[in-house]
């Protein structure tokens, strides 16, 4: 069993640089990997029903990157 981080873990915060493009070559795959690792983690141990806050913070730190989620 792997360990969810809680969502005001360092590591789950967006980037302060909103409203940017992305880099031209980060991919969304590659992405805000802290906060894309606990929001699968959660979908798979819980359900994607039951990671809201987390499916939430890792869109929110995709646009704060310039991808348009």
């Amino acid at each position: 069993m792997s360990t969810v981080v809680p969502r005001d873990s360092p590591g789950l915060q967006a980037p302060a640089a909103a409203g940017q493009k992305p880099p031209p070559s980060l991919k969304p795959c590659c992405a805000c990997p802290e906060t894309k690792r606990a929001r699968d983690a959660c979908i798979i141990e819980k359900g994607e029903e039951h990671c809201g806050a987390l499916i939430e913070a890792h869109k929110e730190c995709m646009r704060a990157l310039g991808f348009k989620i």
